[in-house]
């Protein structure tokens, strides 16, 4: 009789640990979804350089959560899949990881240009030259992705065909891949750290200094000041990575689940979920935009159009 009530209760468990899962990401990606719709419907959010970063910062977190879930589940329900299908869905997720702080960087220099150059913003930062830096940003975010499956293609002779758990301990086991990350993860984000300091102190003396414009220089510079917050909330993220690679979770099997399953949630979920969140809100453009839309134009007092 316990040999039949064991198995069940176990999955129980793990039915129950999935939708405790899913059930918050599901949250953050619908928000998610809104806040690009938001963009997208609004022509004026299409043609600004900051808007443009925003919705692209939104997007490679929609992705980071999206895939860093299903590398959840499948790593919990031990689901078996093609190796090369793995691959794409471990390096891609890596990628969005390194993709969010890059991005901060840049939407600091669009701030900085924005408030110590204000009469070149208009021929710096135009969408063209945001497109081209949203194309930078991806090369050097997939630059360790990049030496990884260097490393995997040379050290190892495995058929991409093969099913197996969607662990990237399964896949990238040896310790250089691990290091690899690791440096990559550190330098990008000290140049990041460096960036975002470096444009924090320039706004602050433009903004002393600053005669004409003041009101929108203090706003470009709390803008700055929530990019420092917001870099502190992926460097939360980050360190869940960092975390679940090491060697810190080989004891009980079982206590291991729980405390993985709530930093998963408390350092990718709930970072990825307040950081566009909060920067989004700050904007009163985009508040009211994001506002009708979130409650399906049922509030009439908000219209999906301010007048300006």
């Amino acid at each position: 009789m316990n040999n039949t009530e064991h198995p069940s209760m176990i999955q129980i468990h793990l039915s129950i640990r999935v939708l405790l899962t899913v059930l918050p990401c599901f949250f953050f990606l619908y928000v998610n979804s809104i806040m690009l719709f938001a963009l997208v419907k609004k022509p004026l959010f299409l043609e600004s350089p900051r808007y443009i970063l925003f919705g692209h910062l939104l997007f490679s977190d929609f992705l980071q959560v999206l895939l860093s879930t299903l590398l959840y589940i499948f790593a919990l329900t031990m689901v078996r899949i093609i190796t090369c299908v793995c691959i794409i869905v471990i390096q891609l997720a890596a990628i969005t990881v390194k993709m969010s702080p890059i991005n901060l960087a840049v939407m600091s220099l669009e701030r900085f240009v924005a408030i110590c150059f204000p009469l070149r913003h208009a021929t710096i930062a135009t969408s063209k030259a945001t497109r081209v830096a949203i194309a930078v940003m991806w090369t050097v975010a997939s630059l360790d992705s990049f030496a990884q499956l260097f490393l995997f293609f040379s050290l190892h002779n495995r058929s991409l065909t093969t099913q197996q758990v969607c662990k990237k301990k399964s896949v990238f086991h040896l310790q250089v891949y691990v290091v690899l990350n690791q440096v990559f993860t550190v330098v990008n984000f000290v140049l990041v750290t460096i960036i975002i300091i470096y444009t924090y102190v320039a706004t602050m003396i433009a903004v002393k200094y600053s005669s004409s414009c003041a009101h929108r220089a203090k706003v470009a510079h709390k803008t700055v000041i929530l990019h420092v917050l917001q870099l502190c909330l992926y460097l939360i993220s980050a360190l869940f990575n960092m975390i679940n690679s090491s060697d810190l979770f080989n004891f009980d099997p079982a206590v291991a689940l729980y405390v993985q399953h709530m930093l998963f949630l408390g350092l990718i979920i709930f970072p990825k979920f307040l950081s566009p969140l909060i920067y989004g809100l700050k904007d009163q453009t985009f508040r009211h935009v994001f506002k009708y839309y979130f409650t399906f134009g049922y509030k009439s007092s908000v219209e999906p159009y301010p007048k300006s």
